[in-house]
């Protein structure tokens, strides 16, 4: 038969082994994942996460048997564990950023992990399959974002794990209950058919549903395809005429993904992640490190940060309405504020958990600073996560300014979280509802992943 785009994606899905990964992917998948059961366990204490829990238990009945972030003896059905497991882990907007720009992680490790405990104990999947399974779903989704251009630069349109993440978390499934070559294609077709979410739910509560669907419904595409479902064995070719995966992204020129032979390069190998020190939008994290900078620079012309003697505050920041919130009013607008964000790091010297608090928020001396804001678009910073830049410049009374910059926060790709700081995020997320012996075993699994017998443990 002819080989399509979408018949190479299921044969490499279908055909990759575990001595393909190399050690840099295993080293740097096995932090990612480490990050998002931090991130997702931290989410388990939010409003929005209470919610989407309330729904699945109230709302359906069917063989509990995957566990529930942060809720020990909870278990619910596999999918809708995935789903909730996934609502926590963007609940805060605190989970990894790969380049073009997705949530990687949070789309595939919840279905991964609720999979492997669906699964009867004589076909467990052990640790290396559940890590090759992990690296599968990543590379889909890199894959897919690589075909347009579009697709590079802070989206617009659709929430980009909404998209890629439904296709990486049904490509997962599919490795990890082996389904067949053909199996694996009608995974992607059906997951396709699920997919997508518009960006005007960013900054709301809705917003981290996208991950919880996307990882719930690639579940879903796979377990269908293993049932016999059947969908277009085209899905991600461009066929004049009819959309498929080109439906959700312009200029789309695919390309086939070879079948592995005896080497494969995964795009993690070259392309890093990006891990947040902060619970915000990945786009805050230049503002506020430029907003340190220049508070340093104050407190040193000052003796102290003394806001009457700021005139103006100038933010130079990349065109991104979604991200543009002068006035921020709840915890997820002020998540997705440049605003909220850098006058805060001026005001208190930091950026954490507490920041998005209603008290913290709709405080008055950080409204008069927020009044004191102008935003500027400079032409050369691009809404781009691998180009941007965030500059803040305070004007003072006494006519002199002060400017902060930067290009490269820590935690970015090009500026890696070391293991201590990864280490410390994970422990501060997951002691907020687990025991400190619990978090140094979930560390010491990780660690360990590829010689784990059963990956349902984890």
């Amino acid at each position: 038969p002819e080989e399509t785009v979408t018949s190479s994606f299921a044969s490499f899905i279908h055909a990759v082994r575990p001595e393909h990964l190399s050690k840099t992917v295993r080293y740097r998948s096995k932090r990612m994942i480490l990050d998002s059961i931090g991130v997702g366990l931290m989410g388990s204490t939010t409003h929005v996460f209470d919610i989407a829990l309330q729904y699945c238990r109230e709302l359906y009945s069917s063989v509990a048997v995957s566990s529930v972030y942060g809720k020990p003896g909870v278990k619910l059905s596999p999918t809708l564990a995935a789903f909730t497991n996934g609502v926590a882990t963007h609940s805060m907007d605190f989970d990894d950023t790969w380049h073009p720009a997705t949530h990687p992680s949070g789309a595939v490790l919840p279905a991964l992990l609720a999979a492997s405990q669906m699964l009867p104990p004589s076909t467990k999947p052990n640790g290396l399959d559940f890590l090759l399974a992990f690296n599968v779903g990543l590379e889909v989704q890199g894959r897919l974002m690589h075909f347009s251009t579009e697709a590079h630069n802070i989206p617009k349109r659709f929430h980009p794990p909404s998209v890629v993440g439904t296709m990486g978390s049904a490509a997962a499934t599919a490795k990890l209950l082996s389904l067949s070559m053909t199996q694996c294609a009608h995974a992607l077709g059906i997951a396709a058919s699920l997919a997508g979410a518009p960006m005007a739910n960013a900054a709301t509560q809705a917003k981290p549903l996208h991950i919880g669907n996307a990882t719930r419904l690639g579940f879903e595409a796979a377990l269908l395809a293993a049932r016999g479902m059947e969908a277009n064995p085209f899905i991600l070719d461009d066929i004049p005429g009819c959309s498929g995966f080109s439906a959700f992204y312009s200029v789309y020129q695919p390309k086939p993904l070879s079948t592995p032979s005896d080497h494969h390069e995964f795009l993690l190998e070259k392309q890093d992640i990006a891990f947040k020190q902060f619970p915000a939008h990945l786009g805050m994290h230049w503002v506020v490190d430029a907003a340190l900078s220049v508070r340093n620079l104050f407190i040193n012309y000052a003796g102290s940060f003394s806001p009457s003697l700021i005139r103006t505050i100038v933010l130079k920041i990349p065109v991104s309405k979604y991200i543009n919130r002068p006035f921020p009013s709840s915890e997820h607008q002020a998540r997705h504020s440049f605003q909220f964000n850098a006058c805060t790091a001026l005001l208190d010297g930091e950026v954490g958990l507490s920041s998005f608090t209603e008290s913290s928020i709709h405080r008055q001396e950080l409204r008069e600073l927020l009044d004191k804001v102008v935003v500027e678009h400079p032409e050369d910073n691009v809404a781009n996560f691998d180009k941007m830049y965030g500059e803040v410049a305070l004007l003072l009374h006494s006519g002199d300014v002060l400017t902060g910059k930067c290009d490269t926060f820590y935690g970015h790709w090009r500026k890696p979280l070391s293991r201590e700081s990864l280490l410390k995020k994970f422990r501060s997320n997951a002691s907020h509802v687990l025991p400190e012996e619990k978090v140094e075993t979930i560390i010491t699994m990780v660690d360990n992943l590829e010689n784990m017998s059963d990956s349902s443990q984890l």
